[in-house]
């Protein structure tokens, strides 16, 4: 589904040239659920933007679905990144001023689709993730675990086949980022494809498989895991 061939990324500061990325091949295959983890500085957060078509390579190709980003017009690269790709941020990203089904429409309204279905789609995956009765609350009135379900559900509004994922429990308690996580598994589980950043090590055990980056490049010996990976007990999937 989505694969990086060589893929470097220079950033040019005033004390000299910085690499982000350092000749990057690898392969996520449609289905995965793949950890990235490091030390910070490593480069995790600029790949996850580069696989998602948000921040363009130095130099090498991604391709999403045999396509190749960064050869496409920047509207055709973001016509796709709106069909294809879902992210989830740390930071949630909300609009302050909008209630929380006016987040989850923004991308549908974005997409063209007809005003009543926006606000019936809207509906659905607020039922989903269970904040139906919080739907004309602002992101300031809700709380932090809210706001993060709240985004999961507007990642979902295009239906995405690739959910991109940084730090999505950095700022949640414990019991709320096991939530968070559940719904992770759970929408892998469905057949889409999870690609995850966290410091986390028990979070990285439960996804299919480990990439390891330092400097800007993979580490020999990334790890693949074994375990199942289903929905945790007590979790709604999406």
């Amino acid at each position: 589904m989505l694969r990086t061939e060589a893929v470097k990324k220079v950033y040019a500061q005033k004390r000299g040239n910085v690499t982000g990325l350092d000749d990057l091949t690898l392969e996520i295959p449609e289905g995965d659920f793949v950890a990235i983890v490091g030390p910070s500085g490593c480069g995790k957060s600029t790949l996850l933007l580069t696989l998602g078509g948000m921040l363009s390579p130095t130099s090498g190709k991604v391709l999403l679905e045999e396509q190749s980003l960064y050869d496409l017009a920047p509207d055709e690269r973001a016509k796709l990144r709106r069909k294809v790709v879902g992210f989830v941020f740390q930071q949630f990203n909300l609009v302050p001023y909008l209630t929380a089904r006016e987040n989850i429409e923004v991308p549908l309204y974005l997409a063209g689709l007809d005003p009543a279905k926006q606000t019936a789609r809207a509906g659905e995956l607020l039922e989903r993730v269970g904040l139906a009765e919080r739907a004309e609350h602002k992101p300031s009135e809700l709380s932090v675990g809210q706001q993060q379900r709240v985004a999961l559900a507007r990642t979902l509004a295009n239906d995405p086949r690739l959910i991109l994922a940084d730090e999505p429990t950095g700022n949640l308690d414990p019991e709320t980022a096991e939530e968070v996580f559940g719904f992770l598994e759970a929408l892998n589980s469905e057949g889409r494809t999870v690609v995850l950043v966290t410091h986390d090590p028990n979070s990285a055990k439960r996804c299919k498989r480990t990439l390891k980056l330092r400097d800007g490049r993979l580490e020999d010996g990334c790890t693949t895991t074994t375990q199942a990976n289903s929905a945790s007990p007590g979790t709604q999937p999406l």
